[in-house]
């Protein structure tokens, strides 16, 4: 992978969100101290409603997020501020939703629109679900991830669906200090066992170590797109 990609795959979504959308080495610019710990809760909020709202829609073509269903995080957590239609799920991923060793899990300016398909509402959502409920909880990355694979270990948390996947095609997210928001991008769930050929010379799939059985038993298959949700162009890969 290019250095900018290498970068991102620690993003999250999430998400980070999510990417939110989160590779194997952190920019050489950037401290692996920078947020070490949590910071103030207010700092991961979003005082405007209506702005969140927005910004979780962005992440898709307006045909879909449209009708979607759409959370707003509260102090509390995950809630639903619009009903939709269509069975997607529209959401803005804060930097928890990262991989547990990035340096940025922390980082209370991520911001990773993201909208699930029905099958990712099932499967994965539930633990942005549950991540969150951990971090409002009060716990470390380290108690996070022990419970995240104590949940899986008694099935709390749901198998994966066949067909899950999201869109990441905000041009107004934050998914990096360096990159911004990065790429208009796909994201597939598989088992860790498939092979899609993801990194491989000349292949458009990039592997995302968001969950990568660490803990969770996911994979997360990335695959950029020309445009942004708006229609506007977007930079290749």
């Amino acid at each position: 992978m290019t250095k900018k990609n290498r970068c991102f795959s620690y993003l999250l979504a999430s998400c980070t969100l999510a990417a939110l959308v989160f590779g194997g080495a952190a920019s050489a610019q950037q401290s692996p101290h920078s947020y070490p710990s949590m910071a103030p809760l207010s700092q991961y909020l979003m005082t405007d409603r209506a702005a969140e709202i927005a910004l979780a829609r962005s992440a898709a073509p307006a045909a879909i997020s449209d009708r979607a269903t759409v959370l707003v995080l509260q102090s509390h957590g995950y809630v639903t501020a619009v009903q939709g239609t269509n069975g997607f799920v529209c959401v803005v991923e804060r930097g928890w939703m990262s991989p547990f060793d990035a340096p940025q899990f922390w980082n209370p300016k991520l911001r990773g629109p993201i909208c699930f398909n029905p099958e990712a509402v099932k499967s994965i959502l539930p633990i942005t679900y549950k991540r969150t409920a951990l971090v409002l909880s009060g716990q470390t990355r380290e108690e996070i991830k022990k419970d995240i694979e104590e949940a899986y270990a008694t099935k709390q948390l749901p198998p994966l669906e066949p067909g899950a996947m999201s869109y990441m095609m905000s041009k107004q997210g934050y998914l990096d200090d360096q990159y911004g928001h990065w790429m208009s991008h796909l994201m597939f769930y598989t088992a860790t066992n498939v092979d899609w050929g993801a990194d491989k010379t000349g292949s458009p799939v990039l592997l995302n170590p968001q969950f990568h059985g660490a803990p969770e038993p996911v994979n997360v298959l990335m695959v950029t797109v020309g445009k942004w949700s708006d229609g506007t162009a977007a930079p290749s890969m």
